[in-house]
Order: C-alpha cells, then structure tokens, then sequence
C-alpha cells in the first residue's frame, strides 16, 4: 500500500515541483496540495493521508501553529517540514509541535522521499544541518535559564528580549538583528511561553527579576 503524502506549500511551482518528484516513487502518491495553514488542517482531517510536508511559512495560519494543531488532533498523522530556512526560532518550536523530521529544500527529490518514509515508520528524518543544530543545543549551557524553566532562552532571544526593554518596534528589532518582522514575533511568542507570561512589558520585567537584563542596560 503506497504512502499517502499532502503537500502543504503557498507557491503553486514548488508544489507541483515536488509532486512530479515524489510520483517517481512507485511507493507514495500525493493524495492533495494545500496553499496554507488552515486549508492544511481542513484537508488533514478530510482526507487522513499517511503523511503531511508542510512549509513553515505560510499565510492564514503558519506552519508551527498548523503543526501543532494536526499533530494534536490527528496524532496518525506524521509532518515533515521542508523548508528554506533553518532558524532557531523555526526549527525547535516545529519540532516541539509534533514534526516529525525537518529537510531543507537544497534536498534532493531521493532524500525526500526517503525522509518521508522514514516519518512514516515513525522514525525521524532531519536534514544534516538541522542535526547540527539539535547537538549543539544539547551541548549547550543554557546561562538565562531558572529552576521552574523547561527551557532556557537562547542568546538570539535574549537580543530581542534586550530590544524589547528599550523600546523597539518588531519593525526595528528586525532590522537591527537582520532578521524578518515575522521572525521577531516567533521570538517573542517563544520568550513569553518560556517565561509564563502574556506580553513585552511582563517578559521584561520577569527578565530584570532574573537579573538577565538591567535598567542601565536596556536603556542604552
């Protein structure tokens, strides 16, 4: 029995690029193509495929949010990420959403496909780089983190964090820190969720009580 694969991407040449790739292989089909977040989710439970490669950014509803509700709600259902980008503030909370594997899209149609039956045998599939990334963080010394922390926040977070406190627009973090504006609201929702709290202003102050960022500091 071939493996059932939705393709999840907003730009209609990758998806049909990667269609033709994948029907090479005599073991899967693509049963369906979503152009977004939400009509994923819909198609997800409509459809049941085996297996959903979903791209992170994505209109209406983003790949995280879109990750973590199918996984949720359809825990059969495996998600391989296949995307451009390898950020921190990408890869981790999709992986913490349920993904089961994560290549980038310089991967070759053969290691997709075979990253897809690896999900599906409930094994992980993670691009090289991605590997990388998960070892050093395991590797790593997380300094701004307490006792009732899961997880501590990273340096990027912290810069943003550090932004925050001075008063920067996400338009004015991102062009500080070279990165998006859509890049800069992952940071936060990931800074308040570690921290336990609801905004910018209970993020900073918790921040200061940890004695991570100070009144000088923040007001440079």
């Amino acid at each position: 029995m071939s493996i059932s694969i939705l393709l999840v991407d907003d730009h209609n040449i990758v998806r049909e690029g990667t269609r033709q790739l994948l029907e090479q292989s005599a073991d899967m089909h693509v049963a369906g193509e979503a152009s977004d977040g939400l009509e994923a989710v819909n198609l997800a439970e409509k459809m049941q495929p085996d297996v959903i490669v979903m791209d992170v950014r994505l209109p209406r509803l983003n790949g995280i949010e879109a990750t973590r509700t199918i996984t949720t709600r359809f825990p059969n259902i495996k998600v391989l990420i296949l995307s451009a980008y390898d950020d921190d503030s990408y890869v981790f909370p999709l992986l913490e959403a349920g993904a089961s594997g994560y290549l980038l899209k310089t991967s070759s149609g053969a290691e997709l496909a075979e990253a897809i039956r690896q999900v599906h045998a409930g094994q992980t599939a993670l691009s090289p780089r991605i590997s990388k990334k998960i070892v050093s963080r395991m590797n790593t010394h997380q300094v701004y983190r307490t006792n009732n922390m899961l997880e501590g926040l990273t340096e990027r977070e912290m810069e943003v964090l550090r932004a925050a406190a001075h008063g920067d627009t996400n338009k004015v973090i991102a062009a500080k820190l070279g990165i998006s504006v859509q890049t800069v609201q992952v940071h936060l929702r990931n800074i308040y969720g570690k921290l336990w709290v609801g905004n910018r202003s209970e993020a900073v102050a918790r921040a200061i009580q940890n004695g991570w960022i100070t009144l000088e500091n923040s007001d440079e």
